[in-house]
């Protein structure tokens, strides 16, 4: 009786810590996100290019250094740990470092090459100095009497080790390759691709990251601009009228990149990484997009296409007809402008990978810190 009554204290008492841990949320200080423009808040803007009207419009009301109507999935990441939006590395003009940095920057890839400078090696190193240096200043902030506004918004070194590190990055290796050479050389490209990958995950650790976040790469066939510039469609097409070759391969990508991130866990002991399945979430907006409230996913809100591609932002007059400009209701669309989703399509898909049901494992992000390596 007395070693029966013992086990059931026992379960009481595990049930209790698991509830308690289940009703927690991760407190994480800062967000570090690497990445290219569907993560991008202002890096190429204010590097290279400036992002004009009317991007922004929906939410910010002027651009933003966003690809896009309004807010990212970075954004919805950002509101739902209670954080600041985060300011791009590249950006000098009214930006707080407090809570974290971004990285990532338009057209980023992995590898070197591709469509921009700034590819995963080159944003690690910027991570790296950018640390380095603001923990030395803040730490001369510190140790000097007279009180400066310049340490409100560094980092604190702490914070560095209980930030949280989000990856979003992949599309455009598949997209370069594509474009430049065929699918068997972009297929054959892939184990390069994530060995370079791990190389910066590893990096990122040495550094004192412990908590990933990393988003697959969604189904890049399903960009309107995939399938205009398709020499073989219609026979190209999938039921949902994606280019099906180029997400066979994203697929692929995606499996090799799961199998990566398990060995990662091996190698990095300390480290909690999430694995958060983007494609499937987007393939399932896109494919049921008029029960979810959208229009015909290949519609896209911004730019044109009439014979040849019109930029959003861009006007062209073609017989007297104005194309260009953009829809008057961004929010019924999920491309904003053929390449990337409008903050409607971006907060739908942020609804359903933050509460976890598409992450390995399956938790949400706010119990991240909670993952069972470090528990």
């Amino acid at each position: 009786m007395n070693s029966i009554k013992l086990i059931f204290m026992l379960i009481i008492l595990v049930l209790a810590l698991l509830g308690g841990a289940s009703s927690k949320r991760c407190q994480f200080p800062a967000i570090y996100n690497f990445g290219d423009s569907n993560s991008d808040t202002g890096g190429i803007s204010a590097s290279m290019s400036p992002v004009n009207p009317p991007y922004g419009e929906t939410f910010f009301g002027h651009p933003a250094g966003r690809f896009c109507d309004g807010r990212l999935i970075i954004d919805f990441i950002a509101e739902n740990l209670k954080l600041p939006y985060l300011s791009a590395y590249l950006d000098s003009i009214g930006t707080n470092f407090r809570h974290g940095a971004n990285f990532a920057t338009g057209g980023s890839s992995i590898r070197p090459g591709g469509y921009s400078p700034f590819h995963l090696a080159i944003q690690i190193t910027q991570f790296i100095q950018f640390k380095s240096r603001t923990v030395a200043l803040y730490n001369k902030l510190s140790s000097n009497r007279t009180a400066s506004p310049l340490k409100g918004i560094l980092p604190r070194p702490s914070d560095f080790s209980k930030a949280l590190y989000t990856i979003d990055i992949g599309q455009n290796d598949l997209a370069y390759g594509f474009q430049h050479t065929d699918e068997e050389n972009v297929r054959a490209s892939i184990p390069d691709i994530l060995n370079q990958f791990s190389q910066a995950v590893h990096q990122l650790y040495k550094e004192g990251a412990r908590f990933f976040w990393i988003h697959n790469t969604g189904p890049i066939g399903c960009l309107p601009y995939s399938v205009i510039y398709d020499k073989l469609k219609p026979a190209n097409l999938d039921q949902s009228g994606c280019v099906k070759p180029q997400n066979e391969i994203a697929q692929e990508f995606n499996r090799r990149l799961k199998n990566k991130i398990s060995q990662l866990r091996q190698q990095l002991p300390h480290a909690a990484i999430t694995h958060v399945d983007l494609y499937s979430v987007k393939y399932a907006l896109i494919s049921n997009a008029k029960n979810q409230g959208f229009v015909e996913p290949m519609n896209f809100c911004c730019g044109s296409y009439y014979r040849y591609h019109i930029n959003c932002g861009n006007e062209a007059i073609v017989n007297g007809t104005v194309y260009g400009n953009p829809c008057h209701h961004p929010s019924r669309h999920i491309s904003w402008d053929g390449i990337h989703y409008s903050q409607a399509a971006n907060l739908w898909v942020a609804n359903h990978i933050l509460k976890g049901s598409f992450s390995d494992p399956s938790i949400s992000i706010d119990q991240v810190c909670f993952h069972p390596t470090n528990m």
